[in-house]
């Protein structure tokens, strides 16, 4: 996704190419009869188009509030997603008791922050209609993606091994009753997160509206040509395509904002925010398993108090 990069002009264009030709084409069309055909009645007043340009003006301010405000919720609701992620593995790294420093302990904690890695990857790409199961390879085992590709709902089959493990945790008594809550409140937060992601994408705005504000922004197009060619002659083909464009490119824009997970230019950068919290949460693991060796060596070698002062500061 394309936030801080500028969108290439061919791109922008593109997308309103076929209209800008029509329009090209009726406005030319139109001063050729206006000139060849003299006795045509073309001229009305301009305050009529002027009017109904107030009218769509005010149509796509509306819209375009609306559809940036579906587009900023799922910033947020992403922007929580970072959080929860953080807090999750934060937690899980912390609580989970490990007094002889196991390596059971250790892939525990390993597993659960590369799944929940998985969960932001999967999440991304089942919003966008994409393959959710293709980011788990090499962060999941064989065995969890089997049982996984036997759900409809990919990031939620991984919420579910996250609350699996975590119940396995507290029947081996690794952390107490008050640690499994916080822990599952924070995987619920998530679950929250991810449902309000799929409420923005599932919730289609009211193709109405935007079917309403189309005829009206054609009639406008229709009727400008009639005020202004008595005016510019043959200069109006070129400023009412420029004025056509720009309607047209602010509807677009408010189409393109009202979809936040369809993989365009202007979307919720799902894929960067997820290579963000990856690159969070292994660091946070790296320096885990550093202070791990470090107290494991000293464990080995009987020195309890050196262990307990150095664990301390690091922890």
């Amino acid at each position: 996704m394309l936030l801080k990069k500028r969108i290439p002009m061919k791109y922008v264009l593109g997308k309103i190419k076929i209209e800008i030709a029509l329009v090209l084409a009726y406005t030319i069309l139109f001063e050729i009869f206006h000139h060849y055909f003299i006795n045509l009645p073309v001229d009305i007043p301009i305050a009529i188009p002027t009017m109904i340009g107030t009218i769509i003006s005010l149509l796509l301010a509306f819209k375009s509030n609306q559809a940036y405000d579906r587009w900023w919720e799922a910033r947020i609701v992403w922007g929580a997603v970072v959080n929860d992620s953080r807090t999750l593995i934060r937690q899980v790294l912390t609580f989970y008791k490990d007094p002889d420093f196991s390596v059971e302990a250790s892939e525990f904690k390993e597993n659960f922050a590369k799944r929940q890695i998985a969960w932001c990857y999967s999440l991304g790409q089942a919003l966008r209609n994409k393959d959710a199961i293709k980011p788990l390879k090499g962060l999941m085992s064989e065995d969890e993606i089997k049982y996984i590709k036997n759900h409809q709902n990919v990031p939620n089959a991984i919420l579910m091994l996250h609350a699996r493990d975590l119940r396995n945790a507290k029947n081996e008594k690794k952390i107490n009753m008050y640690q499994q809550v916080e822990i599952d409140n924070t995987l619920s937060r998530l679950c929250d997160e991810m449902g309000k992601c799929e409420r923005i994408k599932n919730t289609i705005f009211p193709t109405t509206y935007s079917m309403y504000i189309r005829l009206t922004l054609c009639l406008f197009i229709f009727l400008l040509p009639f005020g202004l060619t008595s005016v510019l002659s043959w200069f109006a083909i070129p400023l009412i395509t420029a004025i056509a464009a720009a309607f047209f490119l602010i509807e677009r824009m408010a189409i393109h904002l009202q979809d936040p997970f369809e993989n365009r230019p202007t979307d919720t950068p799902v894929t960067s925010i997820a290579n963000t919290i990856e690159k969070n949460i292994k660091q946070m693991l790296n320096e885990y398993q550093s202070e791990f060796d470090i107290l494991k060596e000293f464990h080995l070698d009987d020195e309890p108090k050196k262990i307990e002062k150095d664990a301390y500061f690091v922890l």
